[in-house]
């Protein structure tokens, strides 16, 4: 036979399409082409497939090789392909079985000397080709991380002439196992001294899914609450740890095998720019806050990042996805994240403490604060002041704060509230389930509209308040809202007052 069709999978953002690559030798002089909108690494497999077949003492046929990689009008990149164009002209050529191909799927880039080497995207790639009831045979380096999709067989090569012999039932290439990961325990809220309002708000994010914004002078401890959230946070599910693990493989900074069970924390630099923050890149590829998905968005010393990385911010704090458009291709990356932003009251940092030292004037704070936007300010749930704490409290041999593992005691039960009445997190209630699940009293209706009303608070953010308030509900095991619910909730909106004058 002169046609042979091998299956392998592309990668397009954190997806794998399914690519079909069809391999046919024809008569004439010897020559070898690939089309379907290859780039410059994919027409160079010639080359590389070329050798590798010879080095394992394998006949190159002496004839025309076209390759089609299929759809046509999906961009190929990568060396991801070279393993199925040579088992592909091997096929076509007689020297493998056709129908041995049939349920595999091959990713694997092949060195001059019939090595297999790794590529990126494995995760998303091995989760696919289980769907499709498919095996995928992959690099050594690469069996750890597809096995984590446990609906697949996955089989490693070093060579491709170990490929070819259990293609022809002449060895049996080794199976890989997914290998149980234990979440290990990350920082303890126990280190966190004083600071009571802060660990309060903490523990509501935490129930809940609330952005948190926390302002504060320098060393007052706002880094050290926020590395704290994800360990008070439930335990990723099967589905969660793996999507974000396909977002890390996708991500030039590969997957970390030994932390791929645990929440991510991200805690980019306030220099990070928009690209940086939301992906991109001629090849998208996933930016911070994709690589925070189902986990923690750090930014610190919040006015000093730009304006433009910040506005980049409010859609996926709305839609929890974002979509990068490119000339040639359109990713869509999820980004469902907590942010949790930290900031200084004022350009020196000691605006409100005791001490007095804040050399400031008003207009100086002011135009210090205007740098956040009114409309991303809003978008975060709570705003909470973190003091500086006297040398008492931080006495070493005094006693330790509440650990983490009592918070998430108290998470996890407000959390199944919240699952059993509207199977989302509170921060996730749309307009129709906030009017349904947090409904106010006469009295309490009157208390919101009054404060709304003097804070000059938006529509949005009032209904953050009632989410809030839903969520503080939870915490107490209460079925409604009650009035110290909703005042403790309207209390984490008090920065937005002034915004008005603070934007002038």
């Amino acid at each position: 036979m002169n046609l042979a069709v091998v299956h392998s999978r592309a990668r397009v953002g954190v997806r794998a399409p399914e690519v079909r690559v069809e391999v046919h030798l024809a008569g004439g002089l010897p020559a070898m082409s690939i089309v379907g909108l290859p780039e410059a690494a994919v027409r160079e497999a010639k080359d590389r497939v070329r050798a590798a077949i010879q080095c394992a003492q394998l006949e190159f046929p002496a004839r025309r090789i076209t390759i089609n990689l299929a759809p046509a009008d999906l961009p190929k990149d990568g060396g991801r392909f070279d393993l199925a164009i040579a088992l592909g002209i091997l096929a076509a050529s007689g020297q493998l079985p056709t129908e041995a191909l049939e349920d595999w799927e091959f990713l694997g880039e092949l060195a001059l000397t019939g090595e297999i080497r790794a590529v990126d995207g494995v995760l998303a790639a091995a989760l696919a080709a289980g769907d499709c009831g498919r095996r995928l045979l992959v690099a050594p380096a690469n069996g750890a991380e597809a096995a984590l999709a446990s609906q697949v067989e996955v089989r490693t090569a070093r060579t491709l002439l170990e490929v070819c012999a259990a293609l022809e039932a002449r060895k049996e290439l080794p199976i890989v196992r997914p290998t149980l990961q234990q979440v290990t325990a990350g920082p303890d809220l126990a280190d966190v001294r004083g600071q009571m309002l802060a660990r309060r708000a903490l523990e509501i994010a935490a129930a809940g899914g609330h952005h948190l914004l926390l302002v504060g002078p320098p060393g007052s401890g706002k880094t050290l609450l926020a590395s704290r959230l994800a360990g008070i946070l439930p335990e990723p599910g099967d589905s969660e740890a793996l999507e974000t693990a396909s977002i890390a493989s996708a991500s030039r900074q590969g997957l970390d095998l030994t932390r791929w069970r645990q929440r991510p924390f991200r805690a980019p630099h306030h220099t990070a720019s928009a690209v940086a923050l939301v992906g991109g890149g001629a090849d998208p590829r996933p930016g911070e806050i994709s690589l925070a998905h189902h986990g923690v968005l750090f930014l610190d010393e919040l006015p000093e990042w730009s304006r433009h990385a910040l506005e980049v911010l409010r859609e996926p704090l709305e839609s929890g996805s974002v979509s990068i458009a490119r000339a040639a291709r359109q990713c869509e990356f999820p980004a469902r994240f907590q942010l949790v932003a930290a900031m200084n009251p004022c350009p020196c940092g000691w605006a409100g403490d005791p001490s007095g030292r804040c050399l400031c004037n008003d207009e100086q704070i002011r135009r210090y604060r205007a740098r956040i936007s009114g409309p991303l300010l809003e978008r975060i749930d709570l705003h909470v002041e973190v003091p500086r704490l006297p040398p008492m409290q931080l006495r070493t041999d005094g006693p330790s704060g509440e650990p983490s593992a009592a918070v998430r005691v108290r998470v996890l039960a407000a959390r199944a509230r919240q699952q059993a009445r509207s199977a989302a997190t509170n921060a996730r209630l749309d307009q129709s389930q906030t009017n349904a699940f947090c409904r106010l009293t006469a009295r309490d209706s009157a208390l919101l509209e009054r404060a709304v009303d003097a804070l000059q608070l938006s529509a949005r953010s009032l209904h953050r308040i009632l989410r809030v308030a839903r969520t503080i509900a939870d915490l107490a095991g209460s079925e409604v809202i009650d009035t110290p619910h909703l005042t403790e909730a309207i209390g984490y909106r008090k920065l937005e007052r002034g915004r008005e004058r603070a934007a002038a």
